[in-house]
């Protein structure tokens, strides 16, 4: 026997995943601020972790990470993929699961693309008259 569909219509994440997922990242957020890493690379690393999300089984998370308002080299992204089974063993110590997670790292570029979106919206001349006509418009108090 099935599920019943969730109301709404599309498939997105319970709250279970939600919540672990959280955690997951709290966990990490804490190791990364310690920086207790043997690895070179890692050690004076600044790295914070915007999102975590999790498998529907709870065995896969990816963790989102960028640079303190830069991007991640590629260098430390190669150092966290080494330091996965560590920070594996970490996170277990941290969230009470049946299953330690496998840990899989991904830039954040959310702040990147909402660059880009901002840029766009100023450089079209076509926004920029709806945006002056809509001041005219407006009242002054």
């Amino acid at each position: 026997m099935s599920k019943p569909p969730r109301r709404g219509g599309a498939e997105g994440p319970s709250q279970r995943q939600l919540r672990v997922a959280e955690e997951i990242r709290h966990v990490l957020a804490l190791l990364f601020e310690r920086g207790d890493f043997r690895d070179p690379d890692l050690a004076n690393a600044r790295i914070t972790v915007t999102e975590v999300r999790a498998s529907p089984d709870l065995k896969h998370m990816t963790a989102f990470v960028s640079g303190l308002g830069k991007n991640v080299p590629e260098a430390q992204f190669k150092a966290l993929r080494r330091a996965a089974p560590f920070l594996r063993h970490e996170v277990a110590k941290g969230v009470r699961l049946r299953y330690a997670p496998d840990l899989h790292f991904q830039p954040d570029t959310a702040l990147d693309y909402a660059m880009h979106i901002n840029k766009v919206m100023h450089d079209n001349p076509v926004v920029q008259a709806d945006l002056a006509a809509k001041t005219e418009e407006e009242p002054e108090a």
